[in-house]
C-alpha cells in the first residue's frame, strides 16, 4: 500500500484499470483510498478526476476521461473518497474535510507536473478548495486547468441545509442523520449532523472565489439537484478568474449523454 506521501521519483506506469490503495490519514483515521492511473505517454498536462457525492471512479465520465485520456496520451488520476466505491470507510463518517484530505493526498503522491482538474458537483467544490490549498502550499504551477460539471460548491449549506425541511433539519441535528430518498440508488442519501458543520468550515460563496487557472463550468438547466443559478452566482465570485460557462438547456445532473459527454471532452481539451 502507497502513503499518502508525494514521491515524484515513483514509477506512475501501472494498469489504469485496476485499482490500487493510498494510505490517508493518521493511526485510527487511517482509511484506504482506492484509485485507478493511467501513465502519461509524454503527454502534459494530465488530468485528475474529482466525482460527487455518492458517485465512483466507475462512473460514466470518468470512464469517458479515460478513454480519451489513453487516445491523447495523458496521464490520468481517478480515485474513490473513503466510503465510495472500493474505498475503504464508512459512508457516514465522511465529511468535506476527510475528503478534501483525501483530494490533496491523491494529488500530491500519484501526479506529477501541471494537471487538469475536473469535478463534478460536489467534487466541484471539492476542486476549489483543492485550488486553495494548493494557493496556500505555493504549489500553483501544479494546476493548469479546471473543468467543473454542475459545481455544488457550498451544497451543504446554501442547497441542502436552505432547503430543509423543519422535520429534516430536526432529525440532523437532534439525531445525527437524516435519509432521504435518491433518484440516483436504490439506497437513500444520509446526510449527517458532522457532515453540514463541517461544511461550514469551507464555505466559498461568502467572498471571492478562486480557482488560480483557467476554468470550464458545465451546467444543466434542468438540474434539480444544483440549479443553474447556483452556477451563475458561482461566477459572479469568481470575477477575478478566466472562467466560462456553458449552459445545456435539455441537461440534468448528470450531464452524461453523449453530447454533454462531448461537451466535456472539449472543455477538456481546450484547457490543454
Amino acid at each position: 500500500m502507497e502513503k499518502g506521501r508525494a514521491n515524484h521519483g515513483g514509477d506512475l506506469s501501472v494498469n489504469p484499470d485496476k485499482p490500487q490503495f493510498l494510505a490517508v490519514g493518521e493511526a485510527e483515521a487511517t482509511r484506504r483510498v482506492a484509485y485507478c492511473r493511467r501513465a502519461s505517454a509524454g503527454e502534459s498536462p494530465g488530468l485528475v478526476w474529482l466525482g460527487g457525492f455518492k458517485s465512483d471512479m466507475q462512473s460514466t465520465k470518468a470512464g469517458a476521461i479515460d478513454r480519451y485520456a489513453g487516445e491523447r496520451g495523458r496521464g490520468f488520476l481517478r480515485f474513490d473518497y473513503s466510503g465510495h466505491g472500493a474505498s475503504g470507510g464508512r459512508f457516514e463518517d465522511g465529511t468535506i474535510s476527510r475528503w478534501l484530505e483525501e483530494s490533496l493526498a491523491a494529488f500530491r503522491a500519484l501526479t506529477e507536473g501541471p494537471q487538469i482538474v475536473v469535478g463534478s458537483s460536489m467534487g466541484g467544490w471539492l476542486a476549489l478548495l483543492l485550488a486553495r490549498e494548493l494557493e496556500r502550499s505555493g504549489e500553483l504551477a501544479r494546476l493548469a486547468g479546471m473543468a467543473l460539471i454542475a459545481p455544488a460548491v457550498d451544497f451543504t449549506e446554501a442547497l441542502l441545509w436552505a432547503s430543509a425541511t423543519e422535520t429534516a433539519r430536526r432529525a440532523i441535528m437532534e439525531e445525527g442523520v437524516w435519509k432521504r430518498p435518491s433518484d440516483y440508488s436504490e439506497d437513500p442519501y444520509v446526510y449527517t449532523r458532522a457532515l453540514i458543520e463541517d461544511g461550514r468550515k469551507h464555505l466559498l460563496l461568502g467572498g471571492i472565489v478562486r480557482s488560480h487557472c483557467p476554468t470550464r463550468i458545465l451546467q444543466g438547466m434542468r438540474d434539480p439537484d444544483v440549479p443553474f443559478r447556483h452556477a451563475l452566482t458561482l461566477v459572479e465570485h469568481m470575477a477575478d478568474e478566466s472562467v466560462t460557462l456553458t449552459l445545456v438547456r435539455d441537461g440534468d445532473h448528470r450531464l452524461s449523454r453523449p453530447e454533454d459527454l462531448e461537451l466535456l471532452l472539449q472543455a477538456i481539451d481546450a484547457l490543454a
